[in-house]
């Protein structure tokens, strides 16, 4: 499926543009069934917020129990003053999470695409597995920035082989927050874990490593955009930081992304997102 120069483009940057892997009509289906998912939804009387703000992250039983479920998460500025929403609930949601490429027949068959068997192969991984999924909104005005982080954070494997497969669902550009990059970075440590706590009610963040993150800009330098046009896959690094800006414009930015490891892998019982027995990760390919 890749070619040696994007192989080798990867493992130096840490991260890898495809373009034009999404057909307009998989976009299509999947934003439709994003929305229909949304329309169907009914918020519990605690209303459960994504935040990235690693100080303030969000940690209800809602989150900690959506590894295997559909839910879906509020914005940080969806609410009024009063509590109430400020804009209709379809332009409220950050994203939908944390299993429908499981739990839904249309993320199913978009999540298990041979092509995405074939990529995780090219790039090194062993036995691809499909561990979480969300369906990010990127709602106009409000969508909310995502600190620079690595995603070995939050799905820590031993050793690390968590991969993020990033899709355009719609054109990311730097007006509706597109992801940002540092190139090489992969190759530094992982500086911070989040667990559960002890008690497994809520959740630490654990520094393991003072190395700092790259600064957004205009404080650093180290990251750069990737605008890419919708249906573009961007392949992640578990260890590559990155981040992405608010949403100023009045353009969504539709994207999903799907997390996997490799199930030769250690996978802690500390991680955050846990799924039953019942519901084993399921290969790629």
């Amino acid at each position: 499926m890749l070619s040696t120069e994007q192989t080798d483009s990867y493992r130096r940057d840490g991260f890898l543009v495809v373009p034009d892997f999404v057909a307009p009509g998989a976009r299509r289906r999947l934003r439709e069934r994003a929305v229909d998912i949304v329309d169907a939804w009914e918020p519990s009387e605690q209303r459960s917020v994504f935040t990235t703000n690693e100080q303030a992250r969000v940690s209800d039983a809602e989150f900690l129990a959506s590894g295997p479920t559909v839910w879906c998460f509020f914005e940080e500025d969806a609410f009024d003053a009063d509590g109430e929403l400020a804009q209709p609930k379809e332009l409220s949601i950050n994203k939908i999470g944390h299993a429908q490429h499981d739990l839904d027949d249309e993320f199913q068959r978009f999540s298990y695409d041979p092509r995405l068997a074939e990529i995780a192969t090219d790039i090194g991984m062993v036995d691809a597995r499909a561990l979480q999924s969300m369906y990010i909104f990127k709602q106009p005005h409000i969508g909310g920035e995502v600190g620079c982080h690595q995603d070995a954070t939050f799905l820590y494997t031993d050793p690390i082989t968590v991969t993020g497969f990033w899709f355009a669902i719609e054109d990311a550009t730097l007006e509706n927050g597109c992801l940002w990059a540092a190139p090489g970075g992969h190759h530094g440590p992982v500086r911070r874990l989040f667990k559960r706590n002890e008690a497994g009610e809520g959740t630490v963040m654990e520094t393991i490593d003072v190395t700092p993150l790259p600064q957004p800009p205009p404080a650093g330098d180290e990251l750069v955009p990737l605008e890419v046009p919708a249906g573009t896959l961007v392949v992640l690094d578990g260890r590559l930081p990155h981040w992405s800006d608010i949403n100023r414009s009045a353009q969504s930015r539709h994207a999903y992304t799907l997390h996997c490891i490799s199930g030769e892998a250690d996978y802690p019982d500390w991680n955050w997102l846990q799924r039953p027995d019942d519901m084993p990760l399921r290969p790629l390919g």
